[in-house]
Order: structure tokens, then C-alpha cells, then sequence
């Protein structure tokens, strides 16, 4: 089973999530005019392949080793799969809720406050949980790349100044935070201990976790969207090849990023809490799609721009504090 013995290699893993998960949407931006309700099929699916082709790839190891994929599968407490499979099901529902939040009360709102919130949660409950790397400076950090996020936020509201924000948009957006924050120490949970999960294992349950939860959500989405027409199934089967596959894409980037987390998060040096931590970077890499490929801030005024690189300057900083925790006793 690949799991990184150095510090470098580990934070390499963390910078791949942080990518994976701020680059995954991408791949829904190329489906235009495709409901998200019936791209969230696919990239389940995509999801769920990844977690097997990761499991047989890097989490084999010698077949009488505990730690290989299959072996550890069987043997894995119950307790743990429980937990792993629990996560899976609680990220779910908040990411639909995130979903349900952005067509709600847009990016400017729902990212901040649902993400924001689920960076503080996720991470002091990792900390708590797995009390790894230096306080200050990974708290420290945490609160420059809130700024960061809040930044991101002012800038998009210059671009989107007409908005208004309902208060069943917050209240969704802090729901969606809640759950993104509480599902990470479920997983910190179930690789540790008797009779533990390897990070390939978790990955597998958790997807398994993920599946189970969106047959019945994203169906009750496609009955009573938050925005647009309800949806029938039989469109999903009427989409083109090159929609699904790209859904599967999707679910595969975000997949590895995913794992590289868990397997991060799994190296003795590192920790949940740090990994989670910059993992929710990917706010940021979203940032920097929608500004300079898909010109998401063109024409935006100076005040805009200043909140940009305002943004840029905290992400960076906090990226580097959280980055340098887990060595700097």
C-alpha cells in the first residue's frame, strides 16, 4: 500500500487534492445546458470507479499484509465501516445542499459562508480528534484563508451587485457548511484504532456512502429543484455519450483528489487536521479558473481587481502557514 514516508511527498498529495477539488466543476461548466441534477449521476458513478481503480492500484500490497485493500476490507472493524460509510453519507447531502445554495444565493454567499464555516468545523474537530502539527500555525493560516474566501466573495459581489440574498439561502449555505465540516472526523475516526481502515479502504466505503445517499437526494432534487422545472429521469438516458462521460471525469478529479487527502491524512507526519485544512484551499483554485479560463471577472472594476489580489496575497500566506504546521514544532 502507497503511503508517503517523507514530509514532501505527503504535501505534494495535499496540493493535488486541493487542485482536484477546486478543479473539478470544470468539468460541468464544458455541459452546458445539462441540469446539475443529471450530472450528479455520473459523477457519482465517476466517484466510485476511482475509489476501486485506486484500491487495486496503490492500496495493494503483499496479499497477507493487513494493510492490502481486500484483506483490509474483511477485516476492518465494523465500527470503522460504519464511520467511513456515515461520512460518505453526511458529505453527500451537503454537498447537494452547497449545490442548492449556490443557485440559491450564488457563489458570493454560498462559498463564503458554507465553506468558511466547514474550514473552521472540519478542521478543529480534526485537530481535536488528531491533535497534529503547530497550533498556531496551522490556525493561523485557517483564519488568512478565511479572508481569503471572504475576499473571493466581495469580489464576486462587484461583478453580481443586483443579488438578493433570501434567508433560506443562508440558512441552506450554513447547513451545507455544517455538514462539509462534520463529515472529515468520521474518516479521521475510522483510520484509526483496532481494527482500523487503511486510506484506500475508507475511500472505497466512503464512496459506497456517498452512491447510497444519492439515489434517494439527488432524485428528491430532480422532483422539487431549488431552481428551474422539476426533472424527469428519462432525460438523464437521452443525454449525449460526451455528457456522461464528462460527469464520470468530474467524479474521477474530484475522486483523486480525495484519496490523496485521505492518504495524506493517513502519513504519521501529517493529520487529519492539516490535510483537511489545505484541502479546502480548493476555494481558491476555483478562484483562479473563473478568473483567468473562463474570464469570469472581465470587465470588473478596479475595486473588484483589488479584492483579487487581496485574495491571492491571503491564500498565499495561509496556504504556506498551514503547509509549514505539521514541521515547525
Amino acid at each position: 500500500m502507497f503511503v508517503p514516508q517523507v514530509y514532501s511527498l505527503a504535501l505534494a498529495m495535499m496540493l493535488l487534492s486541493m487542485v482536484c477539488w477546486g478543479s473539478w466543476a470544470n468539468t460541468q461548466k464544458l455541459c452546458r445546458n445539462w441540469r446539475f441534477e443529471l450530472f450528479y449521476w455520473d459523477y457519482v458513478w465517476g466517484i466510485l470507479l476511482l475509489s476501486v481503480l485506486a484500491g487495486f492500484t496503490l492500496g495493494r500490497s503483499d496479499p497477507a499484509s493487513p494493510d492490502s485493500f481486500l484483506l483490509n476490507l474483511g477485516t476492518a472493524g465494523g465500527r470503522n465501516l460504519v464511520l467511513a460509510f456515515a461520512g460518505g453519507i453526511i458529505f453527500n447531502v451537503a454537498n447537494i445542499l452547497l449545490v442548492a445554495a449556490i443557485a440559491l444565493a450564488g457563489l458570493a454567499v454560498a462559498f463564503p459562508i458554507g465553506i468558511g464555516l466547514a474550514l473552521v468545523i472540519g478542521s478543529t474537530l480534526n485537530y481535536l480528534v488528531t491533535p497534529k502539527g503547530n497550533p498556531v500555525l496551522l490556525f493561523g493560516g485557517i483564519l488568512l484563508v478565511s479572508v481569503a474566501i471572504v475576499l473571493d466573495a466581495l469580489a464576486y459581489r462587484k461583478i453580481s451587485p443586483d443579488l438578493k440574498v433570501s434567508s433560506k439561502g443562508i440558512i441552506v449555505s450554513l447547513l451545507a457548511g455544517l455538514g462539509i465540516g462534520s463529515f472529515y472526523p468520521l474518516i479521521a475516526k475510522a483510520i484509526q484504532g483496532e481494527d482500523h481502515l487503511g486510506p484506500y479502504t475508507v475511500m472505497f466505503v466512503f464512496a459506497l456512502g456517498i452512491l447510497a445517499c444519492t439515489v434517494p437526494a439527488n432524485y428528491a432534487f430532480m422532483r422539487r429543484p431549488v431552481s428551474g422545472p422539476p426533472v424527469a429521469i428519462g432525460e438523464y438516458f437521452r443525454g449525449k455519450s460526451s455528457l456522461h462521460l464528462w460527469g464520470v471525469v468530474g467524479g474521477a478529479i474530484w475522486g483523486v483528489g480525495t484519496v490523496s487527502n485521505f492518504v495524506a491524512s493517513y502519513a504519521q507526519m501529517v493529520g487529519p487536521a492539516t490535510s483537511y485544512a489545505l484541502g479546502q484551499g480548493a476555494t481558491m483554485v476555483s478562484a483562479i479558473w473563473g478568473v483567468f479560463v473562463w474570464k469570469e471577472f472581465r470587465g470588473a472594476g478596479r475595486e473588484a481587481r483589488r479584492y483579487l489580489a487581496l485574495m491571492f496575497v491571503f491564500f498565499l500566506a495561509g496556504l504556506a502557514c498551514v503547509a509549514l504546521a505539521p514541521v515547525v514544532k
